[in-house]
């Protein structure tokens, strides 16, 4: 494997991403659309964003921002279109349960619900060989995305050779829909099972969900590869949001 990566199922393994990540979420405020942005989104200058009209809804429209600063207004790059997420819709992810409104469910493993918040985009993988900086080639019988809670290296890509016997994982070259994709770097919680390997990868049709993961058509899947090279934050929120993360996406309706 030429790297090793880590993030519910459908994630990089590096291994400071968990501290980063955390690291980064800890400066939330306490209130949803306070001064403080999540670390990501507030230093960010490229945006992906996933919405939907519900939390319990598959259908979901994905649209690319860019700005020139951490204080600017965020402006479309390219139309809104098509896209899927978890089978059961969203639920909020780890560490952002504090923002769920009543009745709102909670990222837990094997929901099959996008976690929904605010996460950087990790580095490309897919079947073939790229020359993509931070790529992970997904080789056949040896990179598996680990999916047990029990197993030290929950949520993170990783080879079958450094996993004990019986941990349950995602073989990722058994998923012809994962010949394309992207990590989300996730920030799980493994003693209360937050859900892993979130990616973003091709979709099987419009209209059937993942078990977790957020999908779109093969060649949008290319194009952003290259859209979040230089890094990109991935938001992931039911529209009713928008409006209560109002000062980390300033200039989106």
């Amino acid at each position: 494997m030429d790297r090793i990566a880590g993030a519910g199922r459908c994630t990089v393994t590096r291994k400071w991403q968990p501290l980063l990540a955390m690291a980064a979420f800890s400066a939330l405020g306490s209130i949803a659309g306070a001064a403080e942005c999540p670390g990501d989104i507030g230093n960010a200058q490229r945006l992906v964003l996933v919405t939907t009209s519900s939390m319990d809804t598959l259908s979901a429209r994905m649209q690319l921002f860019v700005r020139n600063d951490s204080d600017g207004a965020w402006a479309p790059h390219g139309p809104a279109e098509p896209a899927v997420v978890g089978q059961a819709g969203l639920a909020w992810g780890y560490p952002f349960i504090r923002f769920k409104r009543e009745g709102e469910p909670e990222k837990f493993e094997g929901d099959k619900r996008t976690p929904a918040g605010f996460f950087r985009i990790g580095p490309s993988f897919g079947f073939a060989r790229s020359a993509l900086p931070g790529y992970i080639l997904v080789k056949a019988g040896e990179t598996v995305c680990v999916e047990d809670p029990t197993s030290p290296h929950y949520n993170k890509i990783t080879t079958r050779a450094e996993l004990g016997p019986g941990a349950h994982v995602d073989e990722m070259r058994q998923t012809p829909l994962y010949r394309v994709g992207l990590f989300v770097e996730y920030p799980t919680h493994r003693a209360s099972r937050r859900g892993s390997c979130i990616f973003i990868h091709i979709w099987s049709t419009p209209r059937k969900g993942t078990a977790g993961c957020i999908a779109i058509p093969e060649d949008r899947v290319r194009m952003l590869q290259y859209f979040s090279l230089y890094g990109a934050t991935l938001a992931v929120l039911p529209q009713s949001a928008i409006k209560q993360f109002s000062k980390c996406l300033r200039g989106i309706n």
